[in-house]
Formats: C-alpha cells, sequence, structure tokens
C-alpha cells in the first residue's frame, strides 16, 4: 500500500497493535465481551453468526487506550499534521483538548473499525492497511464530507423535504444515530421514533475544501432552519437538544443545539409537506441573510421569543416585533395600518386585521388571531425580499399612488 505519511503509519500501527494487546489481555483475563446474535439470509436453511460487540468494549476503554505510550506518540504525530487540524477541533459537550478530540474522531473510530473487520483481538496487519488507507483519504483528500443531524420533534414528515442551504428534514433510520454515537439513546428527545412527530431528523450537509480546518457553525444553521419552519407551519417544532456530526462519515462530534431552537414551545404538531418545505426553504434563505438588516433580525427574535412567553410578556413582545418589522421611526400605529394592507386582501379584511392590530397595541393581550397575524407578516416581509422597498410601496398604496403589494401568500398555517 502506498503510504502518504510513514510516520503517522507506523505510530498508528504501533498503537493498534498496543491496544489490542491489552484489550485481548482484559478479555483473557475475564472482562466480558458481549455478543450480538444475527440471523442471515440463507434460503430454507436460514444462517446465525454471533458478531462481537467490540464497539462498546473499546469506548468503555477509551481512558487507558488514550493514556497507553503509543498513543501519545501518535497524538503528537497527528499535532503536527496539517491536515489533522479539523479532527482536534471536534466538539463534545464540555471536552475542549485538541488531544480529547483527536482520541473521539481519529484514534477510537480507526481502532474500533479494525477490531470490527478482525472479528475480535487477533490482529490483522491487512485489515489495518485498508482501515489506515480510508484514514489518509479522508485527511489527504481535496474535498471532505461534513454532516450534523439533529433530532426534530413537533413535525412529521412523510418522505425527505430539501430546505436549500444544503439542509433536509428526513425520516430517521432506525438505529442510525446509536450506530456511530453509543450514548445517543440518553441525548434523544423523549419518545423519540415513537411518536408521529419524533421521527424525523434535521440534517445540514455540505462538502468541505481540504484546507478547510474549522467545521460549519451548524447549531447557528440548524437553529434558522427551525424558526423558519416555525415560521412557516405555525407549529411547535423544536430540534436537538444536541446535533451529531459526522467528517467522512466517521463521528466527528456532538454539540449542543441553540437553547431557543432546542426548546418546544407551547403548541399543537404538523406535518411538512412539499409546498410548505418550499416556502421554508425561501424563508430559510432569507433569515440567514437577515444580520444585515438589524430591524428585521429584532422583529424575528422578538417574534420567536413570544413563542415562549406569557402574557403580558407575550402580547409586549409581540407588539416590539411589529414596531421593528414595519414601524420603525413612525411608531406602532404606522406598524399596524401597514400589516392590515399587507395582510388583507379585501378592504373587510383590512379592516378585521386593523381591529385586532389596534387591540394589540392598545395593551389587549394578543388573541390567537393576533399572533398569527404577526407570524403572517414576518412571513410576507421575507418574501418579499427588501423590508424597506416594501414599506415605501405600502406607504405609498396607502395614499393611492400604486396598488397595493401583491401577497406572496393568501394563507400560511
Amino acid at each position: 500500500m502506498a503510504v502518504r505519511a510513514p510516520h503517522l503509519y507506523r505510530s498508528l500501527r504501533l498503537f493498534g497493535l498496543a491496544s489490542f494487546a491489552l484489550l485481548s489481555q482484559e478479555v483473557e483475563a475475564g472482562a466480558e465481551l458481549q455478543f450480538s446474535f444475527e440471523e442471515h439470509d440463507g434460503g430454507k436453511r436460514p444462517l446465525y453468526e454471533y458478531r462481537p460487540l467490540v464497539g462498546s468494549y473499546v469506548e468503555a476503554r477509551a481512558g487507558r487506550l488514550a493514556a497507553l505510550p503509543d498513543a501519545l506518540s501518535v497524538l503528537e504525530e497527528l499535532r503536527r499534521e496539517p491536515a489533522a487540524a479539523i479532527f482536534a477541533r471536534a466538539h463534545a459537550g464540555g471536552e475542549g483538548s485538541d488531544n480529547g478530540a483527536l482520541i473521539r474522531t481519529v484514534l477510537m473510530p480507526l481502532l474500533t473499525d479494525v477490531a470490527e473487520h478482525c472479528g475480535g483481538f487477533d490482529w490483522n496487519d491487512a485489515v489495518f492497511d485498508r482501515a489506515y488507507g480510508e484514514l489518509e483519504r479522508s485527511l489527504f483528500g481535496s474535498r471532505r464530507a461534513y454532516a450534523a443531524v439533529a433530532p426534530l420533534i413537533g413535525l412529521g414528515a412523510g418522505s425527505q423535504i430539501e430546505l436549500g442551504r444544503g439542509i433536509r428534514v428526513r425520516v430517521a433510520a432506525a438505529g442510525e444515530l446509536a450506530a456511530s454515537w453509543p450514548d445517543a439513546a440518553r441525548l434523544l428527545p423523549p419518545s423519540f421514533g415513537r411518536e408521529p412527530d419524533r421521527v424525523c431528523v434535521l440534517e445540514l450537509e455540505r462538502p468541505l475544501p481540504a484546507a478547510e480546518t474549522a467545521p460549519p457553525d451548524a447549531p447557528a444553521e440548524l437553529a434558522d432552519a427551525v424558526t423558519a419552519l416555525r415560521l412557516a407551519t405555525a407549529a411547535a417544532v423544536a430540534a436537538g437538544p444536541v446535533l451529531f456530526e459526522r467528517l467522512d462519515w466517521r463521528p466527528y462530534g456532538i454539540r449542543p443545539v441553540l437553547p431557543i431552537a432546542a426548546t418546544q414551545p407551547p403548541g399543537e404538531p404538523s406535518r411538512l409537506d412539499s409546498f410548505r418545505g418550499n416556502l421554508v426553504g425561501a424563508l430559510l434563505e432569507r433569515i440567514s441573510n437577515a444580520d444585515d438588516d438589524p430591524d428585521l433580525a429584532e422583529a424575528l427574535d422578538r417574534w420567536e421569543l413570544s413563542l415562549f412567553a406569557t402574557e403580558p410578556f407575550r402580547s409586549e413582545q409581540l407588539r416590539e416585533a411589529l414596531m421593528a418589522l414595519l414601524g420603525g421611526a413612525d411608531g406602532l400605529w404606522a406598524a399596524t395600518v401597514r400589516t392590515a394592507l399587507l395582510l388583507g386582501e379585501t378592504a373587510r379584511e383590512r379592516a378585521e386585521q386593523l381591529e385586532r392590530l389596534r387591540a394589540l397595541v392598545a395593551g389587549e393581550p394578543a388573541k390567537p388571531s393576533t399572533v398569527d397575524a404577526v407570524r403572517r407578516a414576518l412571513v410576507e416581509t421575507l418574501l418579499h425580499g427588501d423590508r424597506a422597498t416594501l414599506v415605501a410601496e405600502l406607504d405609498e398604496s396607502l395614499l393611492g399612488l400604486r396598488a397595493r403589494p401583491a401577497g406572496h401568500l393568501t394563507a400560511v398555517a
């Protein structure tokens, strides 16, 4: 096998040999290595196989394996290798050391892979060479495949729905998280995988140039997607509480989802279809650029905070959201009139919208229809694209200088 980094190859091989020696000695001393009983299709006579569960066995001894002198040597080699920098920056809860990240993302996965293909702890150089070759391709390839997956609650979907920016909603495969992250079960939301609105995941998938030494800001990107889903569906959507990262299809890290996205607001679950998926994608694109418009960002933040607030704080947040969205220097009165014009297709609808918004401005608790009006105003403004231009067009329409700006949606719920 052609080896690009001979020193790394030698160090990893010595670490593997030392680890196998320690692990096999413990088995011989009576340590329990559990097995799974698997049935394979053999026609009329099915075939059965005992498979050692080496992954959990190795994981349980990761601390002792990482303390081996050969582990310290290979960690030094990895820290000298620029291509391994992204692996040293993996996240996992409070663990922040480069060594800890390299142990989780390189040493333990490689060791587990070799042990699984060896069927235990009898060393095989050919198996190690194959596993090392895959590691070199990941280290020195021109591109890497990054993915982050977060459990999604409050929303069901019958098929995979692309939201754009490399983000999608899809049904979680049975056991997909536990297969790569043994601790996944205790990190999942309650009843995940057993309720219709708790079977999907929110996934970010993105190719990374080889020169990239840091992963994407997946918590922020998935939080934007949760905001877009909440706007488009009015459902009690949340993701998390953690996201699971992969790099070149190997476990990479575990990070917390931003609290506002990980907390489920009060409300009912919903279902995502292709129409709403397209709407979410359009909203996501504009939410991702909201930092260029501080007032729009403020309106989105205030609206999302209102989802978790009780009265009178909920109505106060809604008033602040409306003010930032369409009021500005002209105040809440202007915001109510502009919103009524934006949402009302007919004169009667505009009058009804204005009445409920005036009640909100007067200090009355927001009714469900008022809450929905603020949400729809945000959706329409985001879909318009240019908030300042929209405000100018609404004012001109109020003066009779132009037709009312066409609404993008007659209903969003």
